[in-house]
Parts: structure tokens; sequence; C-alpha cells
């Protein structure tokens, strides 16, 4: 395996594969629990892969995924770029920084890209905290005639390897 980038060494905490159990709601949807894998991985260079998935925690159903890429920059600064199957795309900055307990990592969304097809969302906020083998993992938006942010995931993953 590649040697971690000198840039990306703030993000060496999210490193690996991480599973756990999460609950959504937003107003236009029922509340429901979902079952969640995500995978940070390198290759040496200036930026970690992101590999996310769920599924629905009763039925198994597949609910959601997206792949992205979270760039190091000078300064605790980030740049996140994420694709999702149904048809949004979500460019991010934001800061990486440690706690007393561990690594915390806010984006806020510069810009949403939507398909012809996909549903409107027009702002994200993420944010991921590394607390010893645990990730937790929130998730905010505007979208479907909902103009603020909203309160939208959140999610408790264990360290897998």
């Amino acid at each position: 395996m590649a040697e971690l980038h000198l840039q990306c060494e703030p993000l060496a905490p999210l490193l690996g594969t991480w599973q756990g159990t999460g609950v959504g709601h937003y107003p236009t949807i029922d509340d429901f629990t979902y079952v969640e894998e995500l995978v940070f991985s390198h290759v040496g260079k200036p930026f970690v892969s992101m590999i996310q998935r769920t599924r629905n925690r009763v039925t198994g159903e597949p609910l959601h995924s997206e792949a992205g890429y979270l760039r190091a920059l000078p300064d605790e600064q980030l740049e996140l770029t994420i694709a999702q199957p149904s048809g949004v795309t979500e460019i991010h900055l934001g800061t990486v920084r440690t706690s007393n307990s561990g690594l915390v990592i806010e984006l806020s969304s510069e810009q949403v890209g939507l398909t012809p097809t996909a549903k409107e969302v027009t702002s994200v906020r993420r944010e991921l905290t590394v607390e010893g083998m645990r990730l937790y993992s929130e998730l905010w938006m505007a979208a479907v005639g909902y103009g603020e942010l909203v309160h939208h995931l959140r999610g408790e993953l264990t360290r897998q390897d």
C-alpha cells in the first residue's frame, strides 16, 4: 500500500471501513432507520476516496450510495466532491481539526449539481466526527421545497479494520 500523502495526514483517523446504523428524517418523508458502510482509502496522492452505501435496517433494501474524494489543503482546509447515482453532485468546502476526543470535519456545499431527473437539492452540510473506534456522521440538507437546511441523517459507525 502506498504511503499516505503528507497533506492527508490530518485525515488518517478516517482511513478504513466503518459500519453501523443510523436514523433519518425529513419533513417530506416518514422517519426511517438504516445500516451504513463507509469506506475511506488512499493511493498516496493528496486525496482520500470515500464510498458510502446504506440499506433499510428492517428490509435490507438498498437506500442510498455515493462516492467522492476529500482533498486535503493547507491550513486544515478541505474540499469534498461527491457523485450520487440519483443524479446529484456536491462540491463542499470545509475544515478538519483535531479535538480532545478525536477528529472533526465540517463541510458545507458550495455548489450542488442536478441532472434533469434528480430531486431538487439546493444545499448540504456534512459533519464527520471520529472518536476512537467510533465515527459519527451527520447531514443537513435544503431540498424539495425547503430552502433552509434541515437535519436529515445521523449515523454511528464502528471501525471494522
